[in-house]
């Protein structure tokens, strides 16, 4: 065979050769890999897309005790102060006292009333409610405490109701958290505006170069003038958007931190919410009184017979109040577990599985600090999102934290390790030894109602197919706790999302831990991290729940 026919030879085989591997590249890009999740592609950013999120119609598709926003958040409106900052409620001008005359002493288990009217900062009475005023009845030689309710008749007058539940000295104090004035400012920004902040994406390319963009709960919030990537959570339906980078693909997100606080208000916003008219005690209009013992010997304490604490037992108002630093629970018969023995008896044989923000990863630290033989693991994850993980190997007890995923403000932590809360029950194969503790709220602040209400439809759907599954799963939801007061993280915003948690789980079987009023009954300074002592009583709440007997 010559040389020429030599080379002919050797082209044939060449062009067959590259034939073949054309043939397995497009067989291998065309055909779908059912093994390897493909992350959404890039999207366009658009205005339908922004509506399937807040559309009011979807909410038709939610729970029947989520649907009624409008119910649900109801606050009086006021008509404002017309720019007028001397016009605002003033902490310094309110006044308040008794509604009837004063008694020498007042009967243990009785009520006290007192008559609270509002004035702006030229004295002048108000005409409106819609202030949030905090009030407390404390027994400082006690170190007792419980929070008063306060009705808003919505005229500048407020009736203030307080339980009396322990003998002994008590004094009333009551505090201006927001005037109405700048509620009305809190309530414009959340509803009208789409976020108050923004999170970082990072992207990474095959080669380590990096590229990093905006990203938010919603499209239009990503800042994003061309296309946008679009993440979808299979188990929960939750949507998550960034920007889409430069030059990387929708499908190379591996990060996620926070981004910016966005400015929101103009300077008589900032005025009516500055730190000198925000959460202020007014000046005291009432003496201390004194509570008297039914009769000599009795107990100092009005406490009635209350049933163990299980899920579905009803939660009075107020849930409980302090006396000797030990929250008293009124709904059930909460326990104290002041020992070390005490709590190891209690979640001997459990695997507790701990959901929600930094609030509820206080009482992971709290056990784990508090039980030496409770070690945790070095899981090699960012310890402010976690997972993190504690065992007792004696007494098989297992305790786990992670964060409930986007939205979140957080150090930079990676994508894969943010699990929506709905994933998480979903892989929950439940049980008499599993416990369920879920805890949202603070990360919410900073969006529109109707974003946290689509995350609780999600969770309360993963709940109830849970509890079906195995229904001695024993679920305990943490009620947000006060601490913010700032346009991105105010009380009143708080108080607007345990309204929708306390409805978001109405006729399933799940406990409630009141954290909102167990952080507002002591005369101690709020603090979205609240200390040990508030802490450990909130974890003795879980422990009876999981002890009931």
């Amino acid at each position: 065979m010559g040389p020429f026919m030599e080379q002919c030879k050797g082209y044939k085989i060449l062009t067959v050769g590259l034939i073949f591997l054309v043939w397995i590249l497009y067989f291998k890009m065309s055909w779908p890999d059912s093994t390897i999740p493909r992350p959404p592609q890039p999207r366009p950013a658009s205005k339908s897309a922004f509506e399937s999120i807040e559309s009011p119609f979807l909410l038709e598709s939610l729970p029947q005790e989520l649907a009624n926003l409008t119910h649900l958040l109801y606050w009086p409106l006021t008509p404002g102060d017309k720019g007028d900052f001397l016009a605002s409620t003033s902490p310094q001008t309110s006044t308040y006292h008794l509604r009837g005359p004063a008694q020498a002493s007042y009967a243990l288990g009785g009520h006290l009333e007192v008559i609270l009217l509002a004035r702006d900062h030229r004295g002048r009475p108000k005409t409106h409610g819609g202030d949030l005023f905090r009030a407390q009845l404390l027994g400082p030689d006690l170190k007792a405490g419980v929070p008063g309710d306060v009705q808003d008749l919505e005229n500048g007058t407020y009736l203030l109701s307080f339980p009396l539940l322990w003998a002994g000295k008590a004094q009333v104090q009551v505090r201006l958290i927001h005037s109405s004035e700048a509620v009305g400012v809190l309530r414009r920004i959340w509803r009208e505006k789409r976020a108050t902040v923004d999170f970082t994406g990072h992207f990474r390319g095959p080669r380590g170069n990096e590229e990093t963009v905006i990203c938010n709960v919603d499209p239009q919030s990503t800042g994003a003038r061309g296309p946008t990537c679009q993440y979808k959570d299979v188990d929960s339906n939750e949507l998550w958007f960034c920007a889409q980078p430069p030059t990387l693909p929708c499908n190379s997100l591996v990060g996620h931190s926070s981004g910016h606080y966005l400015k929101v208000t103009t300077q008589h916003d900032e005025a009516l919410l500055a730190w000198k008219v925000t959460d202020k005690v007014l000046p005291q209009g009432i003496s201390p009184i004194q509570v008297r013992m039914a009769a000599p010997g009795n107990s100092n304490l009005a406490l009635s017979p209350r049933p163990p604490c299980r899920p579905g037992v009803p939660v009075p108002k107020p849930s409980g109040f302090y006396h000797q630093e030990v929250w008293h629970s009124l709904s059930c018969s909460s326990h104290s577990f002041s020992t070390v023995d005490s709590i190891l008896g209690c979640l001997a044989g459990h695997v507790v599985h701990m959901m929600g923000d930094s609030t509820l990863r206080q009482w992971w630290e709290y056990l784990q600090y508090t039980v030496p033989s409770l070690k945790p693991m070095n899981l090699h994850a960012t310890y402010q999102t976690g997972p993190l993980m504690a065992v007792e190997t004696t007494r098989n007890i297992v305790l786990h934290w992670r964060a409930h995923g986007w939205p979140l403000r957080s150090a930079r932590t990676p994508v894969a390790s943010l699990h929506s809360v709905a994933r998480e029950l979903a892989g929950l194969a439940g049980g008499p030894h599993t416990v369920v503790v879920l805890g949202l709220g603070a990360h919410f602040t900073t969006f529109p109602p109707t974003i946290f209400v689509r995350r609780l439809a999600g969770i309360r759907a993963a709940v109830a197919a849970l509890l079906a599954r195995e229904p001695l799963t024993l679920v305990v939801i943490k009620l947000a706790n006060t601490g913010y007061k700032s346009v991105y993280g105010s009380d009143w915003f708080t108080l607007q999302l345990n309204r929708l948690l306390r409805a978001a789980f109405v006729g399933l079987r799940v406990a409630f831990v009141d954290a909102w009023e167990m952080t507002s009954s002591l005369a101690v300074p709020d603090n979205i991290h609240p200390g040990r002592l508030i802490v450990r009583n909130e974890v003795d709440v879980l422990l009876s729940f999981i002890c009931p007997t």
